[in-house]
């Protein structure tokens, strides 16, 4: 069978597979992995393909998950929807609005699966709300000697607490158990601020608010900022009126986005002045919107990011140092740095374990080299005890990330035990991970 290429949404990792599968029940799942097997084949799950690094790459079997989707279950009492592997988060979201319920956090892109997105750590933004991975109440996974092993906190509590954010590096997981919530509604209040008067409240911003975020647009002092809030019950919706929708997000923040990121990719000195303009174009808007709508932005022009997560009282000092060093040097940065908080929880291998964490997100339009940018950016993360986020780009290795993680050796003692001949490994598990 002749080799197949693949590479993931952004093009930083690409691959070619000795096959692909798509398998559409566990049964299927289990074949493969004892099939990859007995070939001597590494074998990985993929979703959306949209983690930056190289997490999910293989040159062994790929098993493409998108067949094994829907919500199959809702336990109204315990507030929990049973989920294949392989659904979408953007389907999840419409499936689980159709009985009345809903994820009660999101991060801003809903493309990825959902054992992708938790597998790597996804969050949202919200002082008080943890990322997908927390809400894991049990799964399934498929283990290296083709088992199927369900666990929980009472059923296999070791393996669970490693599998809810697991990299891919235990098994195959093809089913989870998450935490939902009724349906609600978020009043959303979008709106330019300058920085420094920004951080002077940042706190004040994150602690009344649900859900507080914001982006500086570099070479300028302004930010946009954005509170959402969830809203009485009874409350009506308001979403925005189509032509505000059409002109802002499809417009101005992706076509004209990407037309200004391939002219400042051929002309970078247009960059500063492209970044005046944009942190002008959108301006204060107010609406309220069913959860889904308002925590996700459709994002077409595609990019490279790192993220790093640091205790969250550092997060004004991060983004100071960020800022003197993009204005210290010759680099034209043209997307916005996001940045969120998130709570703490108890995700073995979360950014955010055991402390509240802010998140700062830096990118680079796909058609330009991270360069010197996003290795400054990693300096200053480490230099504030930062952790990277698994799924985005960053150069740490096992020696780094034990120092920061302190469940690092709980993890990889599972992994030796379900997977000592590393079947699901990787060359990015190797590095991170150990071999």
């Amino acid at each position: 069978m002749r080799p197949v290429a693949w590479s993931n949404w952004a093009g930083t990792e690409s691959s070619r597979l000795a096959r692909v599968a798509t398998p559409r029940s566990e049964a299927e799942v289990v074949e493969e992995v004892r099939r990859a097997a007995a070939r001597g084949l590494r074998v990985k799950a993929i979703g959306a393909g949209h983690s930056f690094t190289g997490v999910a790459v293989t040159d062994g079997v790929q098993l493409r998950l998108g067949a094994m989707a829907g919500v199959t279950s809702i336990d109204a009492t315990r507030g929990e929807a049973t989920v294949r592997a392989g659904t979408a988060l953007r389907v999840l979201n419409e499936e689980l609005e159709t009985f009345g319920w809903a994820l009660p956090n999101l991060g801003d892109i809903d493309r990825q699966s959902l054992a992708g997105a938790t597998g790597t750590g996804t969050h949202g933004t919200g002082l008080r709300l943890t990322g997908l991975s927390a809400g894991i109440r049990a799964l399934r996974i498929v283990l290296a000697d083709g088992s199927v092993v369900d666990c929980s906190p009472t059923r296999e509590p070791e393996l669970f607490a490693a599998a809810r954010l697991g990299l891919g590096a235990l098994g195959i997981v093809t089913e989870l158990t998450v935490a939902v919530v009724p349906a609600f509604l978020l009043h959303a209040v979008e709106k330019p601020e300058p920085l420094l008067d920004l951080l002077d409240h940042l706190d004040e911003a994150v602690e009344t608010n649900d859900h507080f975020e914001f982006y500086w647009f570099p070479h300028t002092d302004r930010t946009l900022t954005k509170r959402n809030n969830r809203v009485e019950p009874g409350t009506d919706a308001s979403p925005l009126p189509r032509w505000r929708e059409r002109l802002d997000d499809d417009l101005l923040s992706n076509r004209f986005f990407e037309l200004t990121n391939r002219v400042a990719t051929r002309l970078p000195r247009s960059t500063r002045l492209i970044n005046a303009v944009a942190s002008r174009a959108l301006t204060e808007r107010q609406y309220t919107d069913r959860s889904h709508r308002v925590f996700v932005t459709d994002r077409e022009v595609r990019f490279a990011e790192s993220e790093w997560a640091f205790p969250r009282a550092a997060l004004g000092d991060v983004l100071l140092e960020l800022r003197a060093w993009v204005d210290a040097h010759d680099e034209q940065i043209s997307f916005p740095v996001e940045c969120r908080v998130a709570a703490a929880d108890d995700v073995w291998l979360s950014t955010a374990y055991e402390r509240e964490s802010a998140y700062v997100a830096v990118h680079r339009y796909h058609r330009q080299r991270p360069g010197a940018y996003f290795d400054a950016f990693e300096a200053i993360a480490v230099n504030h005890g930062g952790r990277p986020h698994w799924g985005k780009i960053h150069t740490r290795d096992a020696g780094d990330l034990r120092g920061v993680y302190p469940r690092f050796d709980d993890f990889v003692a599972v992994r030796d035990r379900v997977d000592p001949q590393r079947r699901f490994a990787n060359p990015y598990l190797d590095r991170v991970l150990g071999v």
